[in-house]
């Protein structure tokens, strides 16, 4: 077997129209030449292609997925949400939440992304891979039950965790949400349930601006099977690792998933436009090493990625090649140009201690 890589050049077409930033064009705002909002296509398409150019492409089970049904949608989101995103998007598109614009066929491709998450966890599920990548566009991981957000139309990994429930294929998945911008949609789905841990590292006060705080532990049923570790802007290498092992590691322990599901944006990349932190590439593939050997341990290696946020088209492909190299075992590398750059902005020993001490309250919180 081999790990599975899911993606169509479909998803490559989704357009949220004509902006400058996170401004629609018009009256003084000026049209860009180049680019428009910042989650366009460049990044995933990158990524794809060089993933081809070194070959890491050829080592992996290649394939695509049709649209996710719509009684998979049905799940999560309202009928009354779906007919009117469906509607608009036949009308040529336009924006139905905050900072989710979408353009003809939108609804279609957002459809498509949503089916290569489920089509990555099923095949995972199944023993058809050892484990997989989803590269979905739109993202999904900001978007609520019945408000999309965030350039997030559909809750890629909720839809696919739920399907999985109801083809009794599990009893208990984890998901761990790395992305810089909390998890806010994929921790509402999942807030009052046991059967779901949600874990989101993000830096803190990002987007949204109000969620993501450490108190939100869940509620009812939930209650302690939702896990926010906001991190301070500056962020780098050491304190994504340092809360992986002392944060993320114990509590898949102590909850025993059936499979792990991580929402993989690489936003909190020391080049990205929207965030802040310091991570590079080799956090990227550590962070996966991690995963995976806990994977491993506790649910026979069943891990699923699905792609999320990571706005820098220069970076995203190196940060997502290094992890299918971890994801895989592949001996196929793609050296960082950004590598050096990246550690030489590091944070110094007192900022590392700072973030350390932040982790440890944490860990003494959880009683870990």
């Amino acid at each position: 077997m081999a790990t599975g890589f899911f993606w169509d050049e479909r998803c490559f077409w989704h357009t949220g129209g004509n902006y400058a930033f996170m401004s629609p064009v018009g009256g003084l705002v000026q049209p860009m030449a180049t680019g428009g909002l910042p989650e366009d296509p460049e990044t995933k398409r990158r990524l794809k292609n060089l993933l081809d150019v070194t070959g890491l492409l050829a080592e992996l089970d290649v394939a695509s997925a049709p649209p996710i049904p719509e009684e998979d949608l049905l799940r999560v989101h309202p009928a009354r949400y779906l007919e009117s995103f469906r509607k608009t998007s036949e009308t040529g598109g336009g924006e139905l939440g905050l900072r989710t614009p979408f353009g003809p066929d939108g609804y279609e491709i957002a459809r498509l992304s949503a089916g290569l998450a489920k089509a990555a966890l099923f095949a995972t599920l199944r023993g058809e891979v050892d484990n997989a990548y989803a590269l979905s566009r739109p993202p999904g991981h900001h978007c609520l039950p019945d408000f999309p957000n965030g350039f997030c139309l559909l809750a890629n990994i909720g839809i696919a965790v739920e399907a999985a429930f109801a083809a009794g294929m599990v009893d208990r998945v984890a998901i761990v949400d790395w992305d810089v911008h909390h998890g806010n949609g994929t921790e509402a789905i999942f807030y009052d349930r046991d059967d779901v841990l949600t874990i989101s590292i993000h830096q803190e006060r990002n987007y949204p601006l109000d969620s993501g705080d450490f108190e939100d532990r869940g509620s009812a049923a939930g209650e302690g099977f939702n896990l926010n570790i906001p991190l301070p802007p500056g962020g780098g290498h050491r304190a994504y690792i340092e809360a992986m092992e002392r944060l993320v590691v114990p509590q898949l322990h102590g909850f025993q998933p059936d499979a792990i599901v991580v929402a993989c944006g690489f936003d909190a990349s020391g080049v990205d436009p929207l965030s802040r932190m310091l991570a590079g590439s080799h956090t990227f593939r550590q962070m996966t090493e991690i995963t995976r050997e806990a994977a491993e341990e506790l649910c026979d290696g069943r891990l699923t990625l699905v792609h999320e946020g990571g706005y820098s088209a220069a970076h995203v492909p190196f940060c997502g090649h290094a992890v299918l190299e971890a994801l895989s075992g592949s001996a196929i590398t793609a050296p960082d140009p950004l590598a050096a750059r990246i550690e030489g902005q590091q944070p110094g020993p007192r900022f590392d201690a700072y973030c350390a001490t932040l982790i440890a309250e944490m860990e003494d919180a959880l009683n870990l």
